[in-house]
């Protein structure tokens, strides 16, 4: 019988750059989230879809990358503007279209067009959902859960499976995840779920700029948080599978210690879809 391959090492010799950079993005990201005007948000979520619309296209058309970028970014903006003019199906429609609209101008300049339509129909839901959280009810509070959620996935899964090792995840794609980080990045998830609705569901009173009174009770918030550490585990392998397809290592070079922004968000963007879903339930009395 096989043994299960063991992960390699953790590079430790660029956390240093990992940290730093975390110490500029995080700050930046929340400050957009929880201001009380929605264009900063808007407008960074617009710069990560060009900067993720162009890393689409250095991976899937190297031969004419900006040409597919600028399709992938015109319909996934596109999407998003809709979206944020509150005009849902005018953003599905646009993603779409978009999509069709990309494979064709991809025709003789991609090895695949497909892949370029494809690159609209990744991108585009999770910036529909990004958008649309944001408007909801207390959107500000369950954006910042998404993240926070998120992140706690990551570090979970980074810390547990750097610490214990272990069989390999999946060694295929993904050589360096491992079963105990990728059970450590749920309970971490979960747990920061419970810990966000805690004080309204127990009944603790906080300052408004501390913690919202989310209509979220302890079970269904830990529901959440193990959904949305499970979409972001899903959105990792599958970004890694991408990269093996297209025969690179990361998707570019923009964050130092990470790689590309598509390398530090591929999570994100299954745990928004995950979570918007949770959301819309929610609206509908589930989890009170």
């Amino acid at each position: 019988m096989t043994s299960l391959q063991q992960a390699r090492s953790f590079d430790w010799s660029n956390l240093g750059l990992r940290v730093v950079s975390a110490g500029v993005l995080v700050p930046a990201v929340v400050g957009a989230v929880m201001v009380e005007a929605s264009w900063p948000y808007l407008v960074l979520v617009s710069i990560a879809v060009a900067l993720l619309a162009i890393e689409w296209g250095s991976m899937s058309a190297p031969r004419a990358p900006l040409r597919v970028s600028a399709a992938v970014a015109g319909a996934v903006l596109a999407a998003l503007f809709l979206t944020h003019l509150r005009q849902p199906v005018g953003a599905w429609a646009a993603m779409i279209v978009g999509a069709g609209a990309a494979a064709l101008v991809a025709r003789g300049v991609a090895e695949r067009p497909a892949d370029a339509a494809f690159g609209v129909i990744y991108l585009a839901p999770a910036a529909i959902c990004l958008a649309w959280l944001r408007l909801t009810h207390q959107g500000q509070w369950w954006t910042l859960m998404l993240f926070l959620v998120t992140w706690a996935a990551d570090i979970g899964a980074f810390a547990v499976g750097s610490t214990l090792k272990g069989p390999k995840l999946w060694p295929r794609f993904s050589p360096n995840k491992t079963w105990s980080g990728f059970f450590g990045g749920l309970a971490c998830s979960s747990l920061t779920g419970v810990l966000i609705a805690a004080p309204s569901a127990l009944d603790i009173t906080l300052p408004r700029l501390v913690m919202p009174a989310f209509q979220l009770n302890l079970w269904a918030a830990a529901l959440i948080g193990l959904a949305v550490g499970l979409a972001t585990m899903a959105g990792d392998l599958w970004e890694s599978a991408l990269k093996r397809r297209f025969g690179v290592k990361d998707s570019g070079d923009l964050i130092p210690g990470h790689g590309g922004l598509l390398d530090r968000v591929d999570g994100l963007m299954f745990a928004v879809v995950a979570i918007a879903l949770a959301r819309l339930a929610n609206q509908w009395g589930w989890g009170h």
